[in-house]
């Protein structure tokens, strides 16, 4: 038989009992706020411009004199010895290669491997050798975008052998590195430092025109080791592509972005502004009433009749804030490339692993998207030529 319960009069007496004999000895006090910290050293504003990382001077150098990572770099300062191994090594595998050209952006899902592989595609079909370096290490997406994700990398006495997609177009990707293809890459700064090491110093690329480096989202450790790397060679980045979408989320990220290049010294050859708006034929799209019954066959009849075969919509995606990206550009003093609109032939030519511009061709629904990518590549073209 379970106990009578206690009258709520007793426990709210007992309770005032209790707070009664707290005194202001014993009674509970708020912990003490945590001391305020000495403002830690930061480096002065012109610190980007004399940084010494990576040199014979780093930590050492008249710029890292107030630099608050003075020691650790001191103590991590590279060998003398190791670092010529390393640059007679990306002196060699970059020997024929005369263009080395960063795809960037600060933000994910912008198209950034789009851009590349279509750019790739483009300059491949007017007869320039062309490899693509996919260092984005945990999101491989070249290999899909080139319809060669079932292949592998071989290794042979002159290093390891690219995947060709054709005689003028090669590959290189973490993706022909994995066991299967929905295998996660897992791997911390250190391990994925190596891998592009390893790319940029025992690849057999051949003779190129331009090597096209697709790089993972934002300023991290594949970025940095790529400029690094190549520094090695003597001539180090020639320029990069920077790629967005004209929303203000995009741009926070690209602005990054752009100040990641001043400071290390990498020319942006310009901005392409992706996704800016959707274009489509009308007999891809679906019409409903407001009773959710489909009327698209009807809606195209209609359509067709008014105003013939071959009409395109257009609409907004990705609305523009403030000034947009020309503004960016303005502000950053970089060059506004060229608007790529979100063209389902496009999307669809990238599932396929086919080249956009040769299927398209100019004067049909995706004129203005073919347009765009011939664009990209004039500029390259025409401010990084070849010989």
């Amino acid at each position: 038989m379970p106990p009578p319960p206690i009258p709520k009069a007793a426990i709210e007496a007992a309770n005032k009992k209790k707070r009664a004999s707290l005194t202001p000895s014993t009674a509970p006090t708020p912990p003490s706020p945590l001391p305020t910290p000495a403002n830690p050293p930061v480096p002065p504003a012109s610190h980007e411009d004399k940084c010494a990382a990576g040199t014979d001077q780093q930590g050492e150098a008249e710029g890292c004199k107030d630099c608050p990572n003075k020691e650790t770099c001191k103590a991590n300062k590279p060998d003398p010895a190791a670092k010529k191994l390393e640059s007679e090594a990306v002196l060699a595998c970059m020997e024929n290669v005369q263009r080395k050209v960063l795809v960037l952006s600060g933000k994910g899902g912008v198209g950034k491997s789009t851009v590349t592989c279509q750019l790739a595609y483009e300059l491949a079909s007017r007869g320039l050798q062309v490899g693509v370096l996919d260092v984005d290490i945990c999101g491989p997406s070249a290999p899909t975008m080139f319809g060669v994700k079932d292949r592998q990398i071989h290794h042979s006495r002159s290093g390891w052998s690219p995947v060709y997609v054709s005689e003028g177009l090669s590959v290189v990707s973490t993706a022909f590195m994995l066991e299967g293809g929905d295998e996660a890459v897992i791997w911390r700064g250190p391990r994925k430092n190596g891998l592009i090491k390893q790319f940029l110093t025992q690849v057999d690329w051949g003779s190129l025109d331009y090597l096209l480096v697709d790089t993972p989202p934002g300023t991290s450790d594949e970025h940095i080791s790529t400029v690094q790397y190549l520094r090695a060679d003597g001539n180090g980045v020639d320029g990069a592509i920077v790629v967005t979408t004209p929303e203000e989320v995009s741009m926070a990220d690209v602005r990054k972005e752009l100040s990641f290049c001043k400071k290390v010294k990498c020319d942006v050859i310009g901005v392409v502004e992706n996704m800016s708006q959707f274009k489509s034929g009308v007999d891809k799209l679906g019409f409903k009433n407001k009773d959710g019954e489909d009327v698209s066959e009807k809606v195209k009849d209609i359509l067709e009749k008014e105003f013939g075969a071959g009409l395109t919509i257009t609409a907004n995606v990705f609305p523009p804030s403030g000034s947009g990206v020309v503004g960016m550009c303005e502000k950053f003093n970089v060059p506004y490339m060229t608007k790529l609109p979100l063209d389902p032939n496009l999307l669809e030519c990238c599932e396929n692993g086919e080249g956009f511009t040769e299927k398209y061709g100019e004067g049909g629904e995706s004129e203005e998207a073919v347009k765009a990518i011939k664009a990209i590549a004039d500029e390259l073209v025409r401010k990084l030529p070849t010989s």
